[in-house]
């Protein structure tokens, strides 16, 4: 859910845009903009001219967090270049303007043709994360580890501790779904990095961990649900508990988006965590959250009412396969029956965006045929939210389209009161998105084009009432 996953638009995906980089003698780093549903994503080229003479090349598209796509064939002829990307079945033409140094030319991709000239790529228009901590800190740091007992795995992560007199409230940063590092990055932006250098600040601890398998920690994500990620939380939360400088009873939980579903989990089975904040966490069963995420999110694309009907369709029909057995071998029988059918039914352009069809195929079935999205799927995390005891902080943004604020808040706020009827706060805030930055529409296009990381006013909503639990 952080994370912007094909699932959202599952067979109907278009993928005009991906990763990427070049630039050539002609060498160097160019830049373009790509117009395309009425977003600009930024495109970038980096040729380099080898020692024989020859020429390779890479590809990003930052605002897509795509970074380092190889270029499979480079071509010069005069002022002619032709850049060929396998790996996401494109292709660009351009001509060389010697006098105004800058290239006209045209990407294709899926097929369909964009305009996209070409300037040298400066220091000014390289990505901008204004909200970026940097050095010197007025806190400690340090890179710790520590163990998953009851699974044998090891996490590394980051503490951060005020150097004022202890003992300290502290909390551990719980990231989004898929593989996330310590500062939660996407789209180059490092939200829990934000977040930890604001807290810390603060006179709040705060302890960042890579995910399984990311980084310096152990294990595999891709074998693991949402219950298991419960289990890493809370060894992190006993780790603390070994640390002189925290308050061993006011140690708290902040999730984002899935993140926001492991800490009620954590909560409902252990009595030691003292407060939790649900930042875009969800209230709602994973199948219903996927349905209106996929909704809202091709609605935003320009999707027309057909398009959303179809892709419903769709979901529906591949969320009954993988609810019908346990057994990974058969569902994975099934979707590849159904996944290919529907490819079969589509026009010849469509097939032809799709790219490699076996590919596309197993990688569907990837996404979905997995513990994690089977758990995810059918969670209703409302019995975890009835046995919460702790105080919450439930937030989410007004145009939030991966996690429906409003739906999900007051599906929280009952769930709450229904059960133990710990205090619970909760704000929406108006013009903000998933990430909690200030978005136009809440598309997930738009957040690698933001340069705010997080709201200021989210910031300091989390620390005032982290403050004042006592």
């Amino acid at each position: 859910m952080k994370k912007i996953s094909s699932l959202t638009v599952l067979l109907l995906a278009t993928i005009f845009i991906l990763p990427l980089h070049s630039q050539t003698s002609i060498q160097g780093d160019w830049l373009g903009k790509l117009k395309v549903q009425g977003i600009e994503l930024r495109i970038i080229f980096h040729i380099v001219q080898e020692d024989d003479g020859s020429y390779t090349a890479a590809m990003d598209s930052p605002d897509q967090g795509a970074l380092g796509i190889p270029v499979s064939k480079v071509n010069i002829f005069g002022d002619t270049l032709i850049l060929e990307v396998a790996a996401v079945a494109g292709k660009y033409t351009g001509t060389l303007d010697t006098i105004n140094n800058l290239i006209s030319g045209t990407w294709k991709q899926g097929g369909r043709n964009f305009d996209l000239p070409l300037k040298p790529f400066t220091e000014e228009d390289e990505v901008k994360r204004p909200q970026e901590p940097k050095p010197p800190f007025p806190y400690n740091s340090e890179d710790i580890s520590f163990q998953n007992v009851a699974d044998s795995i090891k996490f590394a992560g980051t503490l951060t501790l005020p150097r004022s007199t202890g003992p300290f409230p502290a909390v551990v940063l719980i990231s989004g779904s898929g593989a996330q590092d310590r500062n939660e990055e996407i789209f180059q932006h490092k939200p829990f990095m934000v977040i930890a250098d604001f807290l810390t600040r603060r006179g709040i601890a705060v302890l960042r961990v890579d995910d399984r398998g990311v980084g310096g920690s152990e294990g595999n994500i891709s074998e693991s649900t949402t219950k298991d990620f419960a289990g890493d939380v809370h060894s992190a939360m006993l780790y603390l508990k070994t640390r002189k400088q925290i308050d061993s009873a006011r140690i708290g939980l902040i999730g984002h988006s899935e993140g926001g579903i492991v800490a009620p989990l954590v909560a409902a089975d252990y009595r030691d965590v003292a407060f939790i904040v649900m930042m875009a966490g969800t209230g709602l069963p994973g199948e219903d959250i996927l349905y209106a995420q996929g909704e809202l999110i091709l609605k935003a694309n320009g999707s027309t009412n057909t398009e959303i009907t179809k892709s419903r369709n769709i979901q529906e029909k591949l969320f009954t396969i993988v609810k019908s057995s346990e057994d990974e071998d058969v569902i994975e029988k099934k979707l590849y029956k159904y996944i290919d059918q529907q490819i079969n039914e589509l026009s010849d352009e469509e097939r032809s965006a799709i790219g490699n069809i076996e590919n596309h195929i197993q990688n569907q079935m990837r996404q979905i045929n997995n513990p994690w999205f089977r758990f995810f799927l059918t969670h209703d995390p409302r019995p975890a939210l009835k046995q919460v005891e702790c105080p919450v902080l439930a937030i989410n943004g007004e145009l939030d389209l991966q996690v429906p604020a409003l739906q999900n808040i007051e599906a929280i706020k009952m769930a709450l009161k229904q059960g133990k009827n710990p205090p619970v706060t909760t704000k929406i805030f108006p013009g903000l998105n998933h990430l909690f930055q200030t978005a136009k529409t809440g598309s997930p296009a738009e957040y690698g084009i933001i340069e705010e990381t997080i709201n200021p006013a989210v910031l300091k909503k989390i620390g005032d009432w982290i403050l004042n639990q006592k």
